[in-house]
């Protein structure tokens, strides 16, 4: 890197030299771009095709501290410190460290708009994410390999894979919690893509597929041998979801310490979800496990749905704390007064959740809900007043208190159970089990254990036909 006056002293602005550097390597043919241990101080950067940065181990990329030091850029509307648009054959490698420091960068935006030489809305007092930095932005770009690499403090999100094919990413680090919406990863209309072997630590969604343009989707997707940890959702479908997902396996996932759920699938923009296979979870300390959602948000017309969900051989344990205390970034107190909430499947009456599975499963719940804290009964009357909340952004709580401790399922067709098992530790108010405009289903080898319930009803079926428990 020095042939290009590269500066690896951590204070030397390197942007024009990295720069210089990757047209080099790609208009000789491409090759690998290799930086040495050091630290290499950058502002906005786009790779190219055919070229390869590779950071050895004790080489880190990092993030100028002023704002105005990265680009943003007209065709994706977003900042990032490496972006790569519209290119192919390319990639990331080596034991070394991207590191945004985004906190600094981030403070020094909102300073910027204080100081009036820069403008935007300040949301929260934050500048949006869109004029903060995240660590890598890759669009239209095929042929995408990401290995060995740890990605740290972001401004914004930390990783963008936006209609990109065949991308691999396996066994990275990430450690994105510097600033709020930090998020691990985001893969936005992607095919043909794995991720394996790498671990998520994030202020904002662990391992996200989103799918902003309603004319594609995300497809043909394998997550593998994945720990995540998340202050919002560990493995989270949407928002947003104006597209869809289709075609995915995710196997062997842990998920802990966890401030949301572990698994949550949303199409609430118009979008679907189909044909996905979850198999293999470990999930501790996680608020919720699982929280299937059809809303309609942002649907302009498009009709929304969610079929074909097989989740199965899943362990998980919800606190009663709230269980992402001690981040920089905790999520957000949640209304209150209400109760744990159960995992839930829940559509809308005219576009419900159809065919689902869940197969061996345990959660255990810490029980303990209390009518006289939180009240909701299951009389008709009660049942019909949850709202639908159908233009609202998918949270498992935003319904506040449910009617169930361990699973409330609300318009859907064709839920079975196979060998699934709800723990409470302490005795609750509520039933274990609420369905509400439910049909067709066959529920088998289903234990519920709660102490001092043995007079107690754990199954209400309200408007429910066909549903068998054996």
């Amino acid at each position: 890197m020095a042939d290009f006056g590269v500066v690896a002293d951590g204070q030397t602005l390197n942007t024009r030299s990295i720069q210089a550097a990757i047209d080099y390597v790609h208009e000789k043919g491409g090759g690998r771009l290799v930086f040495s241990a050091g630290s290499y101080v950058t502002g906005s950067v786009y790779l190219k095709s055919n070229v390869t940065l590779h950071l050895e181990e004790g080489a880190s990329l990092l993030g100028s501290n002023n704002p105005f030091d990265y680009v943003n850029d007209p065709y994706v509307k977003w900042q990032a410190l490496i972006f790569a648009i519209k290119q192919q054959h390319i990639g990331i490698t080596g034991k070394g460290t991207i590191n945004g420091r985004g906190f600094q960068t981030a403070i020094n935006a909102v300073q910027n708009v204080h100081r009036g030489i820069f403008e935007d809305e300040l949301k929260l007092d934050r500048v949006r994410e869109w004029n903060r930095p995240e660590n890598i932005y890759f669009r239209e770009c095929e042929d995408v390999t990401i290995q060995d690499i740890t990605l740290r403090d972001p401004g914004s999100w930390n990783q963008t894979y936006d209609q990109c094919v065949d991308l691999l990413v396996e066994r990275i680090k990430v450690d994105s919690k510097s600033y709020w919406n930090n998020d691990g990863i985001d893969v936005v209309d992607c095919k043909n893509v794995v991720i394996r072997d790498s671990y998520f630590d994030a202020a904002d969604d662990a391992i996200c597929f989103k799918s902003h343009d309603a004319s594609t989707f995300c497809d043909n997707v394998l997550v593998e041998n994945c720990v995540a940890r998340s202050s919002a959702s560990g493995l989270k479908f949407g928002t947003v979801s104006r597209g869809g997902f289709k075609n995915f396996v995710v196997r062997n996932l842990t998920v802990y310490d966890t401030y949301r759920s572990a698994i949550t699938f949303a199409a609430v923009d118009g979008g679907f979800v189909e044909n996905i296979l979850v198999d293999g979870v470990r999930s501790t300390n996680t608020g919720n496990v699982i929280f299937l959602r059809i809303g309609n948000r942002w649907s302009d017309g498009k009709k929304p749905y969610m079929k074909d969900i097989t989740i199965k051989n899943v362990y998980a344990e919800v606190p009663l704390d709230k269980p992402d205390a001690g981040y920089n970034y905790e999520g957000p107190i949640e209304d209150l007064p209400r109760n744990i909430s159960p995992a839930s499947i829940v559509g809308l009456p005219e576009y419900k959740i159809e065919q689902v599975r869940l197969e061996n499963i345990e959660i255990v719940y810490p029980g303990g809900g209390n009518s006289l804290y939180a009240y909701r009964g299951t009389t008709p009357a009660e049942l019909d007043s949850i709202p639908e909340m159908a233009e609202s952004y998918p949270e498992f709580s935003q319904f506040k208190e449910l009617p169930a401790w361990g699973f409330y399922i609300r318009h859907a067709n064709h839920i079975d159970m196979k060998n699934v098992t709800f723990r409470a530790v302490h005795k609750d108010y509520r039933p274990a089990v609420v369905t509400d405009d439910v049909t067709d289903g066959t529920w088998t080898d289903i234990h519920i254990e709660e102490p001092q319930s043995d007079d107690k009803k754990q199954y209400v079926f309200y408007r429910t036909q066909n549903v068998n428990v054996d």
